[in-house]
């Protein structure tokens, strides 16, 4: 198991956060600073190019990851690729920011008959089926949404009477599943709703490291029936069809938890990151205009 410093021990404290600071300004091309306080997450380049495009600010691209800020709304985007292991990477990183809670706009595969492409999914737990997970807790250990950051996902969805669903989602590292058929009576066995490839990791991670952290999953594919599964063409349909609904909820979500967030008596930070209590973001870079992206 990972060994968590010792919140006495300043020494090791801060030389963790420098070299987390130093990776995530390389990998994503921002300076740390400029992380706002509360930042959606996501495996879609073209989300990322949405929301800087329509709010003309820039987007910043490193090694690994992209990003946008957006100090007037207090919100930045990150896009960290795919995969469980990029997903513990962000987690690792933005636990040593004084960011206050984080929302996946993730995709997953619809598990359900009565599901269709472009309803939300609300995952409340994940099957640890990827093995990052195994890195913060033993296998015995669910793995958990934070219940605040779900429940103002369904508050904000039931105000926009938005079709949705709520249930366990099966996290896996094997992309191309679909033909195997050991793995498929295993997602039927255990009765999962849906299936996706970062939600076990993110859930873990955020929970061990303290970091208020939720999903808001569209499904993209209905991956039981071999004529739903995901192809190019519905791949492209579904983008066209959901990128600014997807994106916008996210940043309604995330203003909704601000004021949740004021209403919680022991505050956002727990443990080790209560120092960060009283920081404020730095200025991102200013904006620039951009043109609107091709969602095709």
């Amino acid at each position: 198991m990972p060994e968590i410093p010792n919140e006495n021990d300043e020494e090791m404290i801060k030389l963790q956060e420098k070299i987390a600071h130093d990776t995530l300004e390389r990998y994503s091309g921002s300076n740390v600073g400029a992380f706002q306080p509360f930042v959606l997450l996501t495996n879609f380049p073209k989300y990322l190019e949405y929301f800087a495009s329509h709010r003309q600010i820039p987007a910043l691209e490193g090694s690994m990851f992209k990003v946008a800020h957006s100090p007037s709304e207090g919100i930045s985007i990150l896009d960290f690729k795919i995969g469980s292991p990029a997903a513990a990477l962000v987690v690792d990183l933005l636990a040593l920011l004084p960011i206050k809670a984080c929302l996946l706009l993730g995709m997953c595969g619809g598990l359900r008959r009565h599901y269709h492409v472009g309803d939300y999914f609300v995952p409340i737990a994940s099957i640890r089926g990827e093995g990052t997970s195994d890195f913060y807790f033993p296998p015995e250990v669910p793995a958990m949404a934070n219940f605040l950051v779900q429940k103002v996902v369904t508050n904000v969805l039931e105000q926009e009477h938005t079709t949705y669903h709520i249930g366990i989602t099966h996290t896996t590292n094997k992309r191309f599943w679909e033909f195997n058929k050991v793995f498929v009576e295993r997602l039927k066995n255990t009765r999962v709703q849906s299936v996706e490839m970062e939600c076990a990791t993110l859930f873990t991670a955020s929970y061990s490291l303290r970091l208020p952290l939720g999903a808001l999953l569209l499904i993209s594919d209905l991956p039981l029936d071999k004529n739903g599964i995901k192809t190019k063409e519905s791949s492209r349909s579904v983008y066209e069809r959901h990128t600014a609904d997807h994106v916008e909820k996210g940043v309604s979500i995330l203003n909704a938890l601000k004021e949740a967030l004021k209403h919680q008596a022991k505050g956002v930070f727990r443990g080790s990151r209560r120092r960060f209590e009283n920081a404020t973001p730095h200025p991102a870079p200013p904006a620039i205009p951009m043109p609107l992206p091709e969602l095709s």
